[in-house]
């Protein structure tokens, strides 16, 4: 297929396929879908709740529309699939929302269409999983009637440096001509490049431990910093001092959460185990992770209980909910198993954020946000995230909120350690 050819369909205007559409669309015919209707009707008078792109900027994509109704699809010929792929309670790859876009591309997928996959899989997921069904529901002949190519998303949220055109992209195709049409597709909006991946394959395991090797980091130092916590050690002065050597990673300990990070391993294990390979050091580091919420807040009550604080009647604040800094993303936040343990003590525990959405967290927590902090009323704060916001409130104005013999917690080390009574 010849680029100028193309009429692209984005499906799933999230944190990822939003700021492709917009890119796509700048140059190329582009129909951004998703099936959140108030998210569409968001998106056609330029509001973006994510905060990834700006009204300007979608202005600026001249050749971009916006949809709801699936029959918006049927003229396209490239699809890229954006969904989301999640974990369900059980740890398990939930790839309903794959599932179910693929069998609705299926419906309009015609000869020399190609369908690519952004969503974050398992090695072999997309020939296994996907493709079976887009032959199934159109009756089209895989690689011969149509193709596929994977192209794993890379997108920070919330970051303003690093963004889609500036960040290196991975593509693949499922065979040599469109592997060349893929790569060309993406190079013309990727500023930084792009690599090519022989195979499906490659590419979907190169994204999927992209975050597995930053969770096994994380794990690390979250480990370290349990063990120099009992040895009465100042983890960030470790830290600081250990980052002297050229070569020492610069990780941080803290709370691992959000639609990465804290998913993608589960991806990888759940693959491992079913060609009967039982992978110990991430399922490891999956477990101190997902374990430092509790960890957290038995610091606390411990710190409250020397201070001679009545846990049973005391009142806690936690400042953050969203995964990570200046970005209302709360797609996994570990928070909530603060939250959730602080509970099991009987403790009132009260939430603000000032980037979260007050709907979103109780649809998606059963947890009620306050929208301002009351002074004087606190036995305990906790200080999840880093938000600039909190940055510049400062300390003085935390302890305004406090009860005189309050723990302050400073989870993110936003503050000086002499300042806080405990630090992650």
């Amino acid at each position: 297929m010849d680029l100028d050819k193309c009429k692209i369909a984005v499906v799933g205007l999230g944190y990822v396929g939003l700021p492709l559409a917009v890119e796509f669309g700048k140059q190329y015919t582009t129909i951004g879908f998703d099936i959140n209707q108030t998210r569409v009707r968001d998106l056609e008078v330029g509001i973006d709740v994510t905060g990834e792109c700006t009204k300007f900027e979608m202005v600026a994509s001249k050749r971009l529309s916006f949809c709801s109704d699936e029959e918006g699809l049927r003229s396209a010929n490239v699809y890229i699939i954006t969904v989301p792929t999640p974990i369900d309670i059980h740890k398990k790859p939930d790839l309903s929302p794959l599932i179910k876009a693929s069998q609705m591309i299926g419906k309009f997928l015609q000869a020399e269409d190609v369908v690519i996959y952004e969503s974050t899989v398992y090695p072999g997921a997309t020939e296994e999983v996907c493709i079976p069904i887009l032959e199934t529901v159109s009756s089209l002949r895989f690689n011969k009637d149509f193709f596929a190519g994977y192209s794993p998303e890379r997108i920070n949220p919330g970051d303003k440096t690093r963004r889609l055109t500036s960040i290196k992209k991975v593509t693949s195709g499922s065979n040599p001509k469109t592997r060349s049409f893929v790569d060309e597709l993406y190079g013309s909006i990727i500023t930084a490049g792009t690599h090519s991946a022989s195979s499906l394959k490659v590419a979907e395991a190169a994204k999927v431990i992209e975050n597995t090797q930053r969770d096994l980091n994380i794990a690390l130092i979250n480990e370290l910093a349990i063990i120099f916590g009992k040895l009465g050690i100042d983890t960030n002065e470790v830290l600081e001092a250990a980052g002297t050597k050229w070569n020492f990673l610069p990780f941080r300990p803290g709370l691992v959460g959000g639609h990465c990070i804290g998913v993608d391993p589960y991806y990888l294990t759940y693959k491992a185990q079913s060609i009967g390979y039982h992978p110990e050091v991430i399922l490891s580091g999956r477990k101190i992770n997902d374990g430092m919420g509790t960890y957290v807040a038995s610091q606390l009550i411990k710190a409250m209980i020397n201070k001679k604080i009545n846990v049973a009647e005391s009142k806690i604040l936690i400042m953050g909910i969203t995964f990570k800094e200046n970005c209302p993303d709360i797609r996994n936040s570990r928070v909530v198993d603060i939250v959730s343990e602080l509970n099991n003590y009987g403790v009132m525990v009260e939430i603000y954020d000032p980037y979260a959405s007050i709907k979103e967290v109780k649809e998606e927590y059963n947890i009620e946000m306050i929208t301002n902090i009351k002074e004087r009323t606190y036995d305990g704060v906790i200080v999840t995230v880093a938000h600039d916001e909190f940055k510049e409130t400062g300390i003085d104005v935390i302890r305004s909120y406090c009860t005189e013999s309050a723990v302050i917690y400073d989870l993110k080390a936003i503050y000086q350690s002499f300042q806080v009574d405990l630090q992650l």
